[in-house]
């Protein structure tokens, strides 16, 4: 789908700042925060935040291994990145960790 995403890059793409809207985006360490930012990305962004966010990371197969350390994604978030990064369920920490709370709820 994104396979050929560096075609449609272009060098003045960056992330959109509303993306960060409660935090100070100077201070922001986008390695750091890596987690947090593709999330956020994946939540809010549009197919521009997309493409600066696979520049930034180095490509999809590199923000595949992030969405796998995300720990909160809604459920719609989790069926895109999904079909969108041919992931399973069972792969996302978000999903692993749903499952554990709801067992602890229903004991």
């Amino acid at each position: 789908m994104w396979q050929n995403w560096e075609q449609e890059y272009k060098p003045e793409m960056q992330l959109h700042n509303y993306l960060f809207w409660d935090m100070d985006v100077e201070r922001l360490d986008y390695t750091q925060h890596r987690t947090l930012v593709v999330q956020r990305v994946i939540e809010r962004g549009s197919s521009e935040d997309f493409l600066a966010m696979f520049k930034l990371y180095g490509g999809v197969k590199n923000v595949r291994k992030i969405i796998k350390e995300i720990p909160y994604l809604s459920e719609r978030n989790i069926s895109f990145v999904c079909i969108f990064f041919n992931l399973k369920k069972e792969e996302l920490r978000c999903y692993t960790r749903k499952l554990l709370r709801e067992q602890l709820l229903n004991c």
